[in-house]
C-alpha cells in the first residue's frame, strides 16, 4: 500500500484513534495529537515487514470505511531492522512531548511481555470511519481475516486500551486474558486471545 490509499488509510485512522484513551493520555493537547498521530500510523503501516497485512472496507466509491492491520503467523515480533526503523518516526510523533516518549515505552514493554508466544495473528490495528463506526465494518474486516486463522488453525492476540471493545471482541471469539497498568494514573490496556478453533 503506498502513496495516496496509504495516506487515505493513515487519515482514517488519525480520526479513528483521535479520542483513543492511550493517545489522548500520551498527547492530551487536541492540536498536538492531531498533528502526530498520522506520524505515528505512518509508521506502523510502512514498517510491518514481510507477515504484515493491511485490509480495508471501501464504499462504492472506493473510498476507505475501514482498515485492519495483522501481523500473520511468525510476524511478532518484529525483526529487530524494523524495529529500529520505527523509532526516527516515533521521535518525530512524539519529540514535543518528551515524557509520552518514556512512557510510551513502558507500555510497549508491557504489551510485550504479555503478548501469547502460541503462533498466531496479532491484529495491531482495526478502526472504522467514525461516520460510519457501528455499521458492520468492523464484522467485515474481522471475519475476513478469520476465514484463512482459522484455516491454518493458529490464535489471535489483541490488545486495546478501550473497556468497551472487550464486550465488542468477545462476541468474536476473544477472551480477556489479563488488564495491564504499566504507568501509575494511566489507561489500562486490555490484553485478548481468541483460540484456535
Amino acid at each position: 500500500m503506498v502513496g495516496e490509499e496509504l495516506s487515505a488509510v493513515i487519515a482514517l485512522s488519525s480520526r479513528a484513534f483521535f479520542d483513543d484513551p492511550f493517545f489522548s493520555y500520551l498527547l492530551p493537547d487536541d492540536n498536538l495529537r492531531r498533528s502526530r498521530l498520522p506520524i505515528f500510523f505512518r509508521s506502523v503501516y510502512t514498517h510491518m515487514g514481510v507477515h504484515g497485512r493491511i485490509v480495508t472496507v471501501r464504499n462504492d466509491a472506493d473510498e476507505a470505511l475501514g482498515v485492519a492491520a495483522w501481523l500473520t503467523t511468525g510476524g511478532y515480533p518484529l525483526p529487530i531492522k524494523l524495529q529500529l526503523s520505527q523509532i526516527p518516526s516515533s521521535l518525530r510523533a512524539f519529540y514535543r512531548r518528551p515524557r509520552a516518549i518514556a512512557t510510551g515505552n513502558r507500555y510497549v514493554a508491557a504489551l510485550a511481555r504479555a503478548h501469547r508466544k502460541d503462533p498466531h495473528w496479532y491484529l495491531m490495528v482495526l478502526c472504522a470511519d467514525p461516520p460510519v463506526q457501528r455499521s458492520g465494518v468492523g464484522t467485515m474486516l474481522l471475519e475476513h481475516a478469520f476465514d484463512q486463522v482459522d484455516r491454518e488453525g493458529v490464535g489471535s492476540h489483541l490488545e486495546t486500551p478501550r473497556h468497551e471493545n472487550v464486550a465488542y471482541y468477545q462476541r468474536f471469539g476473544y477472551e480477556l486474558i489479563e488488564t495491564l497498568t504499566p504507568v501509575e494514573g494511566g489507561p489500562p490496556y486490555y490484553t485478548m486471545w481468541r483460540a484456535p478453533l
